[in-house]
């Protein structure tokens, strides 16, 4: 079985079991192809959580939580030196980070510190523990959530740090139909008689890193990349598109923008089985990919203007070469 059908079954069946959230599965397979971290936003109970511990009983990969306070250590994310006495030497012991999957609960209730040590993290692939670096494991996605309700008690994210993260998706409450869907899983999970259903074939992670290499080798046509270059470009030089954007865009977005849009624009050709990557490829995730790394103007606020606004003034604006 080819590695694009493993993962069209496990998109297939992540659908089954998490309803009314079609988006966010597709971007969660997008970060595990494009390597990249995710940062979801939505209310609570929209299965952000289940979302990614059902992805990690789909693939071959451990999962961990931590739900992040206020009062949350470093340590307690990367793990610390511990003394033994009976051989009177520190041995470190790991954090929660070293696992394959991580969701980072409600990041933004942690301080400063801790944000630092996740960055370290997801930047690096790594994490520092007093003179001594330790790598983390090869296949390490983040899936870090905010709760756009309650901003008591919140730090908000540096932009330095949401630059870090592949995609910024949001989430928002199903229809009517999936609510249906919704209850009709639930009374069957509820259900003693009943078993949860696992997926059949774990994607191993071996699978997971040639689904990388066959999505880096797909054919982008330079027309494609060049409209990738001029939309990072339209941010950072507004005026010549529209003076409505120069009042809005206070900063554009860096070149990890580029790098995350190529990446992400070829993950979503690959995962609809295409061996090109055309212009809709990269429409269908600009959203996601710049959302958190546009800074807008006060102007732009004041005048109810958002960044997804923006991005879709953006697609209007800027032409395919």
């Amino acid at each position: 079985m080819s590695t694009l059908v493993q993962l069209t079954s496990l998109k297939t069946w992540l659908d089954s079991q998490i309803v009314g959230q079609p988006e966010l599965i597709d971007r969660l397979l997008i970060a595990l192809i494009a390597d990249g971290h995710l940062l979801v936003e939505g209310a609570p109970g929209l299965a952000k959580t289940k979302a990614i511990k059902t992805l990690s009983e789909g693939i071959e990969g451990n999962f961990h939580r931590v739900q992040f306070t206020p009062d949350l250590l470093p340590s307690d994310i990367t793990g610390t030196d511990i003394f033994r006495p009976e051989t009177s030497t520190f041995e470190f012991q790991q954090g929660p980070i070293f696992h394959n999957l991580v969701l980072a609960d409600e990041i933004n209730r942690a301080p400063a510190k801790v944000q630092s040590a996740l960055l370290e993290a997801m930047a690096e692939g790594q994490i520092s523990v007093g003179k001594s670096t330790y790598k983390l494991p090869e296949l390490f996605l983040v899936m870090a959530t905010q709760n756009p309700i309650e901003q008591e008690g919140t730090y908000p994210l540096p932009e330095a740090q949401l630059d870090r993260f592949l995609m910024h998706v949001r989430v928002d409450f199903p229809d009517a139909v999936a609510e249906r869907q919704i209850l009709a899983l639930s009374r069957k999970e509820a259900s003693q008689t009943s078993k949860h259903q696992g997926f059949d074939q774990v994607v191993t992670q071996a699978a997971l890193f040639a689904a990388r290499e066959e999505a880096l080798s797909i054919h982008m046509a330079t027309a494609v990349e060049e409209y990738i270059v001029q939309l990072t470009q339209a941010t950072r030089k507004p005026e010549a598109y529209s003076q409505d954007l120069a009042k809005w865009i206070e900063f554009g977005v860096s070149p990890r923008a580029t790098i995350s849009l190529d990446r992400c624009a070829r993950a979503h050709a690959y995962l609809n089985n295409r061996d090109f990557v055309s212009p809709d490829d990269v429409r269908a995730v600009l959203h996601d990919v710049f959302r958190h790394r546009l800074i807008l103007s006060f102007e732009a606020e004041a005048n109810g203007q958002n960044a997804d606004n923006i991005i879709d003034e953006l697609i209007k604006r800027v032409p395919i070469a």
